[in-house]
């Protein structure tokens, strides 16, 4: 399924356009217009992750164009949806790339739809950003990822956690995909490094909604703090059946995924209170560009709009980095866009400023600890600018530009 929304061209150019005959206006804008592609689940059991970010796409492309465009030129967006299907994600990369010929793909949300739409990317070399957090490790210098990685946010959130619950055992709950299990390896280092042991980790396919046996082996096993990395709308009847239990009182939780699927609005405060996570956005960041970025999309999606998310925020800026390396390069071509990008381009938004790291194609971004609480975030610390610390232990682009690789971070093994 897509979804083509065409925006109306204005500013300079439109009022240039007033004096022609208005048949004649529509031919001249539609041959003129750039074409870019967005890629992200509006339906199935991922839709969660992917409606706030189509809203920010959406907002962002609406933003440009009543600018003026890009270049002086309207950009056409088409919203393709897979469905939450996988093998349909690679079949809509080829159709933008071929068939529509965008200059930009903006999609991927689980970490197997991007690789299923990567190396589709690289072989049209049709430019492709990726904007969800993720396990960190892709090197690929078509792609430039734009969401935390566990070297941004783990290493300060882990021992934030332990001392704020006074824990040192911890039991990992995570979705069985590479994004769980590198992050649940990533937790052991950070929890080893503090002096804390990881007793267990569990891990689920994402359509496992029974969670019976796993909190009786929490029981058993009596940890002081539940990190879990479950991910997707299945599992979320995992925080149902742990408040059920009586649990939820007697071992604090944290939590590298909870809410950047809105998982804060879809269970009930009792559910989600007390719960800490660790992103590079929420709502609740109080600075003049994230207040007027909520004013904006709330006005255009309305008060019950899906709240903004991590994915949708850095969707955000990545659309405005593009669009920014395109003014300066002076084309839609890819490698000219590329280069401008490596220059370390910077935008500063709703999530703080992100610079492109030209080595890694990630963001040096802020990363912030937040506290869930009557469906909001209450962020209670931030980090400046942290680099993206795994991926350049494994990615020089300038030395290895042909490089296309996903690599899986080596977490060293600590002494015991």
């Amino acid at each position: 399924m897509k979804d083509m929304q065409r925006r109306h061209f204005l500013g300079l150019g439109a009022a240039g356009l007033l004096a022609t005959p208005f048949l004649a206006r529509p031919a001249l804008a539609a041959a003129d217009k750039i074409q870019i592609a967005g890629i992200h689940d509006a339906s199935g059991g991922i839709d969660i992750y992917g409606r706030p970010m189509i809203n920010c796409l959406n907002l962002a492309v609406d933003k440009l164009n009543a600018a003026g465009g890009v270049l002086g030129r309207e950009i056409e967006l088409v919203n393709y949806d897979p469905q939450s299907n996988m093998q349909l994600y690679a079949q809509y990369a080829t159709e933008a790339a071929t068939r529509q010929r965008a200059a930009v793909v903006f999609g991927g949300i689980l970490s197997a739809s991007r690789e299923a739409m990567r190396p589709v990317l690289d072989r049209y070399r049709t430019l492709y950003f990726y904007s969800l957090l993720y396990e960190g490790g892709v090197c690929d210098r078509n792609t430039f990822c734009m969401g935390s990685t566990p070297g941004q946010t783990l290493e300060k959130f882990t021992p934030y956690v332990m001392q704020k619950f006074g824990g040192k055992k911890v039991y990992v709950l995570a979705a069985d995909y590479n994004y769980g299990q590198i992050t649940t390896r990533w937790i052991e280092k950070f929890v080893r490094e503090n002096g804390g042991d990881v007793v267990r980790a569990d891990f689920f396919p994402l359509d496992v909604n029974d969670f019976g046996s796993t909190i009786r082996q929490i029981q058993a096993q009596a940890p002081d703090i539940v990190m879990s990395v479950l991910v997707g709308g299945a599992h979320n009847a995992f925080y149902r059946q742990w408040l059920a239990s009586g649990m939820k009182d007697k071992i604090p939780m944290a939590s590298t995924t909870f809410g950047i699927g809105n998982e804060q609005v879809l269970t009930t405060s009792e559910e989600h209170d007390g719960i800490i996570v660790s992103y590079a956005y929420f709502d609740g960041i109080k600075s003049p560009e994230n207040e007027a970025f909520k004013t904006e999309y709330y006005a255009k999606f309305g008060d019950k709009a899906d709240a903004i998310t991590e994915g949708g925020a850095m969707t955000y800026h990545a659309v405005n980095l593009w669009a920014k390396a395109v003014e300066m390069a002076g084309t839609i071509e890819r490698d000219p866009v590329i280069e401008a990008l490596e220059t370390g381009l910077s935008f500063s938004g709703p999530a703080g400023v992100t610079t492109i790291n030209a080595q890694t194609h990630h963001n040096t971004l802020d990363s912030y600890i937040a506290e869930v609480r009557a469906n909001n975030y209450v962020v209670l610390e931030s980090f400046s600018q942290q680099p993206p610390s795994d991926t350049l232990a494994v990615c020089d682009l300038g030395a290895n530009p042909n490089d296309a690789t996903q690599y899986v971070v080596e977490v060293p093994e600590i002494a015991g």
